[in-house]
């Protein structure tokens, strides 16, 4: 898993072989499979390692932050976002790879995803609703900004500052969440 944790990010799922891989890990292609079925399953695998780690990161994060929407934003956001960029890797393969990789990891996104979006409607729900607002369809679009701004820090020629990444994403949040 740690040698696919570093190819899967760079170059690449789409690009990196088993024997590349199991060449890197030191280990035969007999050894690979029997661990894991395909390429796929293992990159799911890295992937929901990942999005659980995270949620575990944001939930604690979450805990002991006073009883305020800003709070309870700002301390999600910037427990994700540290937790995502603490290692390109593990950003790379959430936000960058996951796409890349078609519809190998379709279900594993949207339960990621959907996970993401029980956990922002939880940290909401103690706070008066918008008019009108749909809970989940916000927590769907907050979310998908935030995936946007993290894919920017990765690829960008000049990647923004973290805390400045923070602010922008704690100001959507923000806006989308207020009544």
């Amino acid at each position: 898993m740690s040698a696919a944790y570093t190819l899967y990010a760079k170059p690449g799922f789409a690009v990196t072989t088993i024997e590349r891989l199991c060449s890197e890990a030191r280990i035969s292609n007999r050894a690979f499979y029997e661990c894991f079925g395909s390429q796929e399953e293992l990159l799911q695998a890295l992937h929901e390692r990942c999005v659980e780690e995270s949620l575990a990161a944001v939930s604690k994060a979450l805990q002991d932050v006073p009883d305020t929407l800003e709070a309870r934003v700002r301390a999600g956001v910037r427990a994700y976002v540290e937790f995502a960029t603490a290692d390109w890797r593990r950003a790379r393969i959430m936000h960058v790879e996951v796409r890349r990789s078609g519809d190998v990891l379709m279900m594993s996104r949207q339960r990621a995803i959907d996970s993401f979006a029980r956990l922002v409607e939880e940290a909401w729900a103690d706070f008066p609703e918008p008019p009108g607002v749909n809970r989940r369809l916000v927590a769907l679009g907050v979310i998908g900004a935030l995936q946007e701004l993290l894919i920017e820090w990765l690829l960008a020629k000049e990647a923004p500052d973290l805390d400045e990444l923070v602010g922008v994403a704690v100001h959507l949040f923000l806006r989308a969440l207020a009544p």
